[in-house]
């Protein structure tokens, strides 16, 4: 892991080098609520170019901030990811749920250079339901085990991944990963998609019950130049269940951009 420091903190990523091509344009990855950079392995190595992965304020191994949530938690996040853009020269944001909203954030608030964003199992608004709210409160576990159900963050997974992944969100521990997911509560760009001025994949698992189609469909609607693409046979994590997928169809966006 390397570290850039911005803000009084320092922020961890993994780069794990060139591709077979390191002329293709760097693609930083921003996971979702709860989680950390580890949640994209299966996509190291697996396209050409330059691949980066990070963990937001909080998360994994990066400095965390003592931010209420909502705004200025997304404010914090999003400074968070340019700091390791600019440090990598990542001009394209890949973001899941929280990172989804993230990325949106960056497109729509700082002066990055970008050439384009693929939105995964995430939307323009994303609103949390009131019982998961009250579990994160207090009953840790519950949520925990919630999200892990079916057809949230995995369809028909490899029952590794699903250990991974609880083991992941129980590192990232509760208070973090509630202000995660209340600051997804508080997100809606609804009336500013019209302003993203970059290319943009909404790409989402076909069974996903957090984020459904129709989070995606309005994307793609909505956003002045966007792709919509489904991946069958997964969930919220589609890069996880699916990854050779997945990365085709990033892969071909990137191409055609």
């Amino acid at each position: 892991m390397e570290t850039v420091a911005h803000h009084g903190r320092a922020t961890a990523y993994r780069r794990p080098g060139a591709g077979e091509d390191g002329d293709e344009a760097t693609v930083l990855y921003v996971h979702g609520s709860g989680g950390t950079h580890r949640v994209w392995a299966a996509q190291y190595g697996r396209q050409d170019g330059s691949r980066v992965a990070l963990d937001l304020s909080g998360h994994g191994e990066s400095d965390d901030v003592g931010t209420e949530p909502g705004t200025a938690t997304l404010d914090a996040y999003a400074d968070d990811v340019v700091a390791v853009a600019r440090e990598t020269g990542a001009s394209v944001l890949v973001g899941n749920s929280l990172g989804g909203a993230v990325v949106q954030h960056v497109a729509l608030e700082r002066d990055l250079p970008l050439s384009g964003l693929v939105l995964a199992d995430t939307g323009a608004k994303l609103g949390v339901a009131d019982p998961l709210k009250g579990w994160l409160a207090d009953d840790w576990d519950r949520a925990v085990e919630f999200v892990h159900g079916e057809d949230m963050l995995f369809h028909d997974p490899d029952p590794r991944d699903v250990e991974r992944s609880k083991a992941m969100m129980r590192a990232t521990g509760r208070a973090v990963t509630e202000r995660d997911f209340l600051t997804c509560d508080r997100f809606d760009v609804r009336d500013r998609l019209g302003e993203v001025a970059v290319p943009a994949l909404a790409v989402y698992g076909e069974h996903d019950r957090l984020t459904p189609p129709e989070f995606h469909e309005y994307l793609a609607e909505h956003l002045p130049d966007a792709e919509l693409v489904e991946i069958a046979d997964a969930a919220h994590l589609p890069f996880v269940e699916r990854p050779a997928a997945f990365d085709a169809a990033v892969s071909e966006f990137l191409a055609g951009r």
